[in-house]
């Protein structure tokens, strides 16, 4: 909220109208048209949250120049490097500047570099009056990075016919394909006598979470598929003799495949019941977000249009699968078709990260492109 507090006297300072910032953080602005005839009123979104991954607080940025494809020390203390032999995406930038991190947090890229190019792209369009546009609306939501960044989002209040989430990775990502996705939270009951009396009595929660774990097929889990396959991610655990927890994600680009991968987990739940008594293990499962591919065929004009402003922005598109989930695709359900753009990050989420400015002024240009497309309509 902070952020977005500040990030509206910005707006107001760039001489932006309509500019709102609601009560639960979501920030709107307008630039007007500067054309008579009509054309769609399009919209830009990128998120205000970083990830919780990792701490995001007192973020000390700095700008590696014209970078030579050698290690990058971030943190001598620590002995925390960015090198090629970890991660040789780096050496598709060289000669570029970088913006790293100190190796103490995350950078934030993800998604400050939308909000970034965003901003920047409404201010050359307000200095530069000779490139036409229709109506232009920019928005900037919390949440995004816990699923949740469209929930509160008023679609009607916004106005677009459709819309584009920079919040993509490197330069030419064009996405309107992602995960469906589910979370689900298994709560494994327990019996706890003391260990020295505990034959036929103790039942221990955290073998029975253990042996859950070991049912799920350990080649689909995000670190061994790419592409199109999905996964099960445990991404918590919490255990004791008496009760433990595990949380996972579901993800699938295919809905039969997810409706399947739900209803394993509902079946493992049952072998744990049948086998330690009904009610060891008790399920939560609920569905948080769905393939936006349905909703972006109909319209595929708008991925066509971000595709020629890429192109004319010196830009290669890369049409791939989001293998993760965007505000854009609980948009689309909602109505607001909002595929996605790059934004330039590499390695979100982390100390690594890290964004070249170069990759950010291309996604701004993008963004000036298809606003001159639309109104050349």
């Amino acid at each position: 909220m902070v952020f977005a507090k500040y990030l509206k006297t910005e707006l107001e300072a760039l001489g932006l109208e309509e500019i709102t910032l609601d009560e639960n953080g979501y920030l709107f602005a307008t630039l007007p048209a500067n054309i008579d005839k009509e054309v769609p009123t399009i919209g830009f979104i990128a998120h205000l949250d970083t990830s919780p991954d990792m701490t995001g607080k007192d973020v000390t940025p700095r700008i590696v120049e014209k970078y030579d494809g050698t290690d990058i020390v971030l943190c001598a203390e620590e002995k925390v490097v960015l090198s090629p032999a970890q991660f040789p995406e780096l050496l598709n930038h060289k000669g570029e500047d970088l913006i790293v991190t100190d190796g103490k947090t995350l950078l934030g890229a993800d998604d400050k570099a939308g909000i970034a190019e965003i901003v920047s792209a409404m201010a050359y369009l307000k200095e530069h009056p000779e490139v036409k546009h229709g109506k232009i609306r920019i928005a900037f939501n919390p949440d995004e990075e816990i699923g949740e960044g469209a929930h509160k989002f008023d679609v009607e209040k916004f106005g677009c016919e459709w819309a584009y989430t920079m919040d993509g990775g490197e330069v030419g990502e064009l996405e309107f394909e992602n995960f469906n996705a589910a979370v689900a939270k298994i709560v494994f009951k327990g019996r706890n006598v003391h260990p020295g009396y505990a034959k036929n009595k103790m039942i221990n929660s955290s073998y029975i979470a253990n042996q859950f774990i070991t049912m799920l097929p350990r080649s689909e889990t995000p670190e061994q598929t790419e592409g199109y396959e999905g996964f099960y991610h445990l991404i918590s655990v919490q255990g004791e003799v008496e009760q433990s927890a595990l949380t996972y994600i579901i993800r699938d680009h295919d809905h039969v495949k997810f409706e399947n991968r739900k209803k394993e987990i509902e079946l493992l739940v049952n072998k744990i019941n049948a086998e330690f008594g009904e009610g060891t293990a008790v399920l939560e499962l609920r569905d948080q977000y769905y393939n936006m591919r349905e909703k972006i065929e109909p319209v595929m004009h708008i991925i066509d249009t971000a595709f020629t402003a890429m192109e004319a922005a010196g830009v290669k598109p890369n049409v791939k699968p989001i293998r993760g989930g965007t505000d854009g695709a609980q948009l689309s359900f909602k109505g607001l078709p909002c595929p996605n753009i790059f934004a330039g990050g590499v390695n979100f989420h982390g100390r690594y990260e890290f964004v070249p400015i170069q990759s950010m002024e291309k996604a701004m240009k993008v963004i000036v492109k298809i606003v001159e497309l639309v109104a050349a309509k």
